[in-house]
């Protein structure tokens, strides 16, 4: 029985204000720093090496957390552990924006991410659990919604904070809603009926988790800035990841207290779903992580104007999810639909890798909204087959499970697309270059015509000499980053394929559609 006098149809409903706000803070935050980097190491007097930590501390901290929510929820009570992390998150941002410091903000940064790692995992687990098993899929169209818009949100809001205010305020903005969060999670959120705490808590899990993944999410992050296992520091993080992975899955499989129940696994649609969180994530953060780069390295947008056009995808995505929804909710079979979905991702994948120097924003309008929708078709099927069936602490520790496969899978990606880049771009400069000799009259023509330019603006002509094989150099530069950008959205697209086994080997429990209302 619920603790709040207020109506049940009521209390639901400020409870998945609360928990999709608080999941979107988090998301934003995520993101909302990217823009800012800049202004931020200009302001504290950091590198770009070294500003890239205010970025890695937040995502290590917060991958740590994720898988091990469900079992703090359990431990303290998730009103407790909700309501902390809220206050946590609250309290990190008014000291990040108080910094004066590169460590200074890198710590509370970590801590920042500490606390957000709480309200992602706990705030999806509240939203499902107010939902009975046949609205499963209402729960996560509602949290779809936050997750998609969140870290579209975040680069726009930071991009006008920076143009009009300071960096300080992309971290002062999160205090009142932070604020207001807290109350209203004290007042509404309830602790999950019937749960017995662990008579022991798993220390050893917590340490071997702890160390195997912030190790991965580090190596991924920074392993192409490092050449990868060129740098004795990422060969020795690698190997202590291995062993503590491994360690990690002996010790929960061998003790009945675990702190990550991967026993859960043992669930075949759950194993598909998880693994489909991994892909999914994969393809979703590969394909926009190769966007921003294109439109401005290529086409010279501006970061504000290339998080205001994601909208289009993000607000196609928000109304896939509502179809979607709503046709599961009337028992669509959710292989249709992925296949559907990933058709679709395949579509935008494809007509974005014919870009040209020549693409503008009108190119780009209809793709977004094909990909936004077949991210809805895809991911909408994944949420509910991941958690459709848990209830109570498993679905605490499910959803721990789910949101940390997706966040590897993102990482996984962003580090294979970096690493595929880097190799098409030596592959196009060496061809391109090959065709920029005296024996080439194209080339002999362009530079004379750039040599011709200098001299009319001022040169002497052995300085314009020298700036036109420079401009030269330029051009091929700008050929080939496009070049290499349009065969990653290929190769994207040809990654993408590689689900469609996954999704067949998916069960469909046709009894469980029947007579499901929305």
């Amino acid at each position: 029985m619920r603790q709040s006098n207020a109506p049940v149809y009521e209390t639901r409903w400020i409870l998945v204000i609360t928990a999709v706000s608080c999941a979107m803070l988090e998301l934003i935050d995520a993101t909302i720093v990217n823009v800012a980097l800049r202004e931020i190491s200009g302001s504290i007097g950091a590198t770009r090496t070294e500003i890239a930590w205010v970025v890695t501390a937040y995502s290590i901290a917060n991958v740590i957390v994720i898988p091990l929510s469900g079992m703090l929820s359990n431990l303290i009570g998730r009103k407790f552990y909700f309501t902390g992390s809220v206050i946590l998150f609250t309290f990190a941002s008014l000291m990040c924006g108080m910094s004066v410091s590169l460590w200074s903000l890198v710590i509370w940064r970590f801590i920042q991410g500490l606390g957000g790692g709480g309200l992602l995992s706990t705030g999806q687990s509240i939203i499902v659990g107010e939902f009975p098993p046949e609205k499963i899929n209402t729960a996560n169209t509602i949290f779809g919604l936050g997750i998609i818009l969140g870290p579209v949100i975040g680069p726009v809001l930071g991009g006008f904070i920076v143009d009009s205010l300071s960096w300080h305020w992309i971290f002062f903005v999160n205090i009142p809603v932070g604020a207001l969060a807290a109350v209203l999670s004290w007042l509404y959120v309830n602790n999950l009926e019937g749960l017995v705490k662990p008579r022991k808590i798993d220390w050893w899990g917590i340490l071997f988790i702890a160390i195997a993944i912030s190790t991965l999410q580090y190596i991924l992050e920074e392993g192409g800035e490092k050449y990868w296992f060129e740098s004795t520091e990422i060969t020795i993080l690698s190997i202590i990841s291995f062993i503590a992975i491994i360690a990690f899955i002996i010790r929960e499989l061998s003790i009945d207290y675990p702190a990550v129940n991967i026993r859960l696994l043992a669930n075949y649609n759950l194993a598909m779903g998880n693994g489909m969180s991994l892909i999914t994530g994969a393809i979703t953060m590969g394909s926009m992580f190769i966007f921003p780069l294109f439109v401005q390295t290529t086409l010279g947008w501006t970061a504000l104007q290339t998080g205001v056009f994601l909208l289009y995808k993000a607000l196609a995505t928000a109304v896939g999810m509502v179809l979607v929804g709503r046709a599961l909710s009337k028992g669509a079979n959710p292989k249709v639909v992925m296949l559907s979905g990933l058709t679709m991702i395949v579509i935008f994948l494809t007509i974005l890798s014919f870009s040209s120097p020549d693409s503008n924003k009108a190119h780009f309008i209809i793709p977004f909204i094909i990909g936004g929708l077949g991210n809805a078709f895809l991911m909408m099927p994944v949420i509910s087959l991941a958690l459709g069936e848990l209830r109570g602490s498993d679905l605490a520790q499910g959803t721990g499970l789910s949101n940390m496969m997706k966040r590897f899978g993102g990482a996984i990606g962003v580090a294979f697309i970096n690493i595929f880049l880097n190799h098409q771009n030596a592959i196009a400069r060496g061809n391109m270059a090959n065709y920029v000799n005296a024996y080439n009259p194209l080339s002999v023509e362009k530079i004379a015509g750039y040599k011709q330019a200098f001299i009319a603006a001022g040169y002497a002509p052995d300085e314009a000499k020298s700036a036109a094989y420079q401009a030269m150099s330029q051009l091929i530069t700008k050929q080939q980053l496009l070049v290499s950008y349009d065969h990653g959205f290929l190769m994207v697209g040809v990654v993408v394929l590689l689900c469609i086994p996954v999704i067949l080997l998916i069960r469909n429990k046709k009894t469980e559609l029947k007579g499901v209302a929305h």
